[in-house]
């Protein structure tokens, strides 16, 4: 995998200015349609994907590179992202999802066709939102 640094010097970083600067060096260095597919932040330890156990200092980094990564880019001394390529990636266009909460306060995630239909319960046409189901709000 490739490496590449961005110095930044101001301490006015934060996430979204960081994965800006990452994903602009991307595509200054040949990546069409770059994604950050994994990422590490220093102060804090944060890292995604992340699960219990995991070492902060060197998963991220891992799942980035067997998982598609092509280059990794660190921002300061503050962020590390790991880039891939997702140019020529079909796309399934509209998802006819939307997000449900439960008598109990519990959110879900439902494909819509699927609840109308009367032999699918919640659990065949829900997934729970947590750090891996994406909020459609």
């Amino acid at each position: 995998m490739q490496n590449l640094h961005i110095n930044y010097p101001g301490a006015d970083l934060n996430f979204a200015k960081a994965s800006l600067l990452a994903k602009q060096a991307a595509r200054e260095n040949h990546m069409h349609n770059p994604a950050i597919i994994a990422w590490h932040q220093h102060s804090t330890h944060a890292m995604s994907p992340s699960f219990d156990g995991a070492n902060s200092e060197s998963w991220w980094e891992k799942y980035g590179a067997g998982n598609g990564g092509r280059l990794e880019v660190s921002v300061g001394s503050e962020y590390d992202f790991v880039m891939m390529e997702t140019d020529g990636f079909e796309t399934v266009g509209e998802l006819p999802v939307r997000n449900l909460v439960a008598e109990d306060g519990k959110e879900y995630i439902c494909l819509t066709p699927m609840l109308g239909d009367r032999c699918a319960s919640i659990e065949q046409a829900c997934t729970p939102i947590d750090e891996w189901a994406a909020n459609q709000y």
